[in-house]
């Protein structure tokens, strides 16, 4: 899905845009026990709790692609004869109103989802008239003639609120406010079917979770069969581990530097030209950068194996998975020096007199420890 079909998506988690009529629950203990089942009608919530619903549903179709939103793909056979694509396709096509299938999936997520505290899984299910695109790319209501049918996932931790001091305006003084649980923004969810140019797709799902480093593996691979995408932090960690492992003595300072600039240019270009298909970077590119700094054959190809075993052959990364834009970090165990982007060219790294260095030029001012000093000819 691109960012422009999330966005289309998203504006339907509104009370004056959705077709929703219930949200089905289930409360979780933390020691995966279910508490209890609710179907909550929207048309008796209150405009607050109705819109607090939208927005925890909501909430699982934001962040960025790559990081917290991830494509899910299932093969073939999946969608042919599975148990775990029957199961989300009878979700659906059931508008979450058969019990057993309901009881269903949410004994699978009970069994599979690990959470620290108590949680409450909340489904969804809308029916969108997908109004025709013109020319210009405005939408016309009156020339629908497609329905996307799907639901939604979030799963949101119920957190215990802690004691507060709370006027009471009756007796004019402060008393400590009971303690309650509430319920916090998701830890992850999902869509389904995927919205692929603006129609269904029904080989595909788009995960969410809260945090980049925590994919939640088992419950990936309870619901949807499927080999769990690799979180951004790992993809970081194990591009930053392949580049020098494979380069050896040629990882230097000018390479990484290289790589870095191609990278956030990469980032910028897409951001600036606003294309809404999800940026992606390929092995291809990545050795393109390498041989224009001079690699050699033997390490490129080394580099070419350590890819195919760590991501596979065929595997499209996002660049800003792999690098932090907006730095530049230069570490040793005992020093760090971060370096705006765009002035990497401050930063050098040299051998004199068989020690080795990283020299800073300093033209500007210099502070330390927030005092101003002088460099000393």
């Amino acid at each position: 899905m691109t960012d422009k079909e999330i966005s289309e998506i998203r504006r339907r988690f509104r009370p004056d845009r959705t077709n929703i009529t219930h949200i089905a629950g289930c409360y979780v203990s933390d020691n995966r026990e279910i508490i209890a089942r609710f179907d909550q009608p929207v048309a008796t919530a209150t405009e607050n709790e109705r819109e607090k619903y939208m927005a925890l549903l909501k909430r699982s179709l934001s962040g960025g692609q790559g990081k917290n939103l991830l494509d899910i793909t299932f093969q073939t056979a999946q969608v042919a004869d599975s148990d775990e694509h029957r199961l989300l396709m009878n979700l659906r096509d059931s508008g979450l109103k058969n019990e057993s299938v309901l009881d269903q999936f949410f004994e699978t997520v009970v069994q599979s989802l690990a959470m620290e505290t108590n949680y409450v899984i909340l489904l969804a299910h809308d029916v969108y008239d997908v109004p025709y695109k013109g020319r210009d790319g405005g939408h016309m209501a009156d020339g629908s003639d497609t329905q996307f049918s799907y639901i939604v996932c979030s799963i949101c931790p119920v957190k215990l609120t802690k004691p507060n001091l709370c006027f009471d305006a009756h007796e004019q003084t402060f008393h400590l406010q009971t303690q309650d649980f509430v319920v916090a923004a998701p830890e992850l969810g999902f869509l389904f079917p995927a919205f692929d140019s603006r129609s269904t797709n029904l080989y595909n799902a788009l995960y969410y979770t809260r945090s980049a480093d925590n994919v939640h593996e088992d419950f990936i691979e309870a619901i949807f069969r499927t080999e769990p995408p690799m979180a951004a932090a790992d993809q970081k960690e194990t591009f930053q581990l392949m580049l020098s492992d494979s380069l050896e003595e040629s990882c230097s300072y000018d390479v990484v530097q290289t790589m870095h600039s191609h990278l956030s240019d990469l980032i910028a270009d897409h951001k600036a030209n606003h294309d809404p298909e999800p940026l992606v970077l390929t092995k291809q590119q990545v050795e393109q950068v390498l041989e224009s700094c001079g690699v050699e054959q033997a390490e490129l190809e080394s580099f070419d194996k350590r890819f195919d075993d760590e991501f596979g052959a065929d595997a499209i990364l996002s660049p800003a998975n792999l690098i932090d834009a907006k730095q530049m970090q230069v570490s040793t165990p005992d020093v760090t020096i971060k370096v705006n982007p765009e002035r990497k060219d401050l930063v050098e790294t040299r051998v004199i007199n068989g020690a080795k260095y990283i020299l800073v030029r300093a033209d500007d001012s210099v502070e330390v420890n927030g005092i101003n000093i002088h460099i000393q000819e």
